[in-house]
């Protein structure tokens, strides 16, 4: 089980007493072959295939802020399904978001964290648990060939209704350095994450969920709330609103859905070209440049220039 695992420029930090860091984006796929295409067309460079030993399979684009997509495909069907029976609650909850929403999409948002162990006590307590954590390791390889073990411990988080998404903390026991730099350089010019939007049919339900989940305050009421994290911003919207800033239909009604993903970007001219060239359609709202979900890309993806 061979996965490229680059060093990260900086830790995730502790979650207490501020907010958890946004860590990375786990994005279902029905193919990583598609994934990995589209993901090229966009103008990302994307890791090769990194392999759970639990039946699901990645491959990342890592960005230079620390943050990264996971596309996460299901490898091994039957190593999937007993992980599933044994109580996995990853590729438990990947599942059930397959079958309510579709084989592409945007299912969960993960924080870093020094204390895995803690965050699922304070999920417990808060009644937001949604299952048992999740320790594993596994293997990976750099570009020099030279292999090693990451391990890691997972909390889980949900709400009661908010069955299409999750939050989790990814606490690192094991990360080896290793050069992560060649991963990091996009024809796009992305450099990093600074903006994750949710839909939700009535965010005030969801914003508790989030708040503890994250250790974030809401700020903002009605259609539009922000959750501030120490390197990006959650922003929950109601349909409306959502559908009024990217122009683009929420979808089918739900408690909590993710949505958008906002990418800083070093000129936004750079991306408008490289789309148009490659004949990927998107369109210029405002200081944004929004490309529409596709096979292979779950959700919307936004370019925002910032210096």
């Amino acid at each position: 089980m061979i996965e490229t695992m680059p060093a990260r420029p900086h830790s995730p930090g502790a979650c207490p007493p501020g907010a958890c860091p946004l860590d990375h984006l786990v994005l279902p796929t029905a193919s990583l072959d598609v994934a990995r295409a589209r993901l090229v067309s966009l103008g990302f460079v994307v890791a090769p295939t990194g392999i759970h030993p639990f039946g699901t399979e990645n491959c990342c684009v890592f960005l230079e802020d620390g943050t990264y997509l996971e596309p996460l495909a299901v490898g091994n069907a039957q190593a999937a399904a007993k992980a599933v029976g044994d109580g996995n609650v990853f590729v438990a909850r990947d599942r059930a978001y397959r079958d309510s929403c579709g084989n592409e999409g945007f299912s969960a948002l993960v924080l870093g964290t020094q204390n895995a162990d803690a965050d699922h006590a304070r999920y417990v307590e808060a009644g937001l648990s949604a299952g048992d954590m999740l320790s594993f390791s596994r293997a990976f390889t750099d570009a020099a060939g030279n292999s090693d073990a990451a391990s890691f411990k997972l909390a889980f988080a949900s709400g009661t209704g908010a069955t299409d998404a999750f939050l989790f903390t990814c606490e690192r026991i094991n990360a080896p350095k290793v050069d992560r730099s060649a991963l990091q350089v996009h024809a796009n010019g992305a450099t990093g994450i600074i903006e994750v939007v949710a839909v939700s049919n009535e965010p005030s339900k969801q914003r508790r969920l989030i708040s503890i989940a994250t250790r974030s305050p809401a700020t903002g009421q009605g259609s539009s709330t922000a959750f501030d994290l120490p390197n990006a911003t959650l922003t929950l919207l109601d349909p409306i609103a959502f559908e009024t800033r990217f122009g683009i239909a929420a979808g089918a009604p739900s408690e909590l859905r993710f949505a958008a993903i906002v990418f800083s970007v070093r000129f936004a001219d750079t991306v408008a070209r490289l789309l148009a060239a490659r004949s990927v359609e998107h369109d210029i709202r405002g200081d944004d440049i929004v490309v529409r979900p596709a096979s292979g890309q779950g959700a919307a993806f936004v370019f925002q220039e910032k210096a």
